[in-house]
């Protein structure tokens, strides 16, 4: 018995141990205030250029379900989806850019009821969400979403290529979880994930950044033009979805865009704060 409550009290110290260094990898990196580049020559809607920012924190990770779980048990919050059952799901075998309406689907059942739901995935990023759900959270738990340029120093972390491990994506599997297949009409999980992987799980940038490319689009606020429409909402980052031959967005430059109020079962977020103590 002795021997046993000793095993015991070892393995507690142990998860105690990782639980923590899972926390602290996925606390916040400060992003000094400074003058960064962004943006791509002849890029239409994301042109090179200069800009300063003040300093701010953005955290490591993407937002995942166990903290949109907290929010929505302190607040009783009820998603788009949950009241328009429109949201957009992604089955193997639809055509490039083809998405599944499911009425069934929402954050607890991303990808509908048939699928099932993220008891076991609480640490992977929350999707199935809309950009004003996105903002509620924010409210919520006194963060913002990054504007479309601080998403963009914070992804590059100081590179000026494409992608912030070079100047191309031969090495994108390193860093992201996205699809590896020719096509979608065949299930790929080659990476060891055919829909979301738990935060974290793949390489992070030069700055601790992990899953800036790929596993889910991350909402952004902020214009690309000044005349667009009110209704529209940004998103940067590729996902799980996106692979080499179609929506190739997991990179710095490209920027995505979507109705505020649409949910896909590719989309999510990550937040940013002012300061540490916040």
């Amino acid at each position: 018995m002795h021997f046993l409550k000793k095993v015991s009290t070892i393995f507690l110290l142990l998860a105690s141990f990782y639980a923590g260094l899972a926390q602290d990898k996925c606390g916040y990196v400060l992003v000094p205030k400074g003058h960064y580049r962004i943006g791509k020559k002849q890029h239409t809607l994301n042109p090179q250029r200069q800009v300063s920012t003040d300093s701010f924190y953005i955290a490591a990770c993407e937002t995942t379900n166990r903290q949109f779980a907290a929010f929505v048990a302190a607040t009783g919050y009820i998603t788009d989806a949950e009241q328009r059952h429109n949201a957009l799901v992604f089955v193997p075998g639809l055509r490039e850019f083809e998405w599944h309406n499911d009425s069934t689907a929402y954050w607890r059942f991303p990808n509908g009821i048939s699928i099932g739901g993220i008891e076991n995935k609480m640490d992977h990023p929350v999707t199935t969400i809309s950009y004003k759900d996105a903002l509620a959270y924010c409210e919520w738990a006194g963060v913002r979403l990054p504007t479309l340029e601080e998403w963009e120093i914070a992804s590059r972390a100081g590179a000026a290529t494409d992608y912030f491990f070079g100047a191309t994506n031969a090495l994108i599997g390193r860093y992201a979880n996205i699809w590896h297949g020719q096509d979608h009409l065949q299930a790929d999980s080659s990476d060891g994930y055919m829909y979301t992987s738990p935060t974290g799980s793949f390489q992070p940038n030069a700055w601790g950044l992990y899953d800036m490319y790929g596993n889910v689009f991350e909402f952004c606020s902020g214009k690309v033009l000044s005349n667009e429409s009110p209704t529209v909402a940004h998103a940067r980052g590729g996902s799980w979805w996106c692979s080499k031959a179609a929506c190739s967005f997991f990179n710095s430059a490209d920027i995505g865009r979507v109705n505020k109020r649409a949910s896909f079962s590719n989309q999510g977020f990550r937040v940013v704060k002012k300061s540490a103590g916040q």
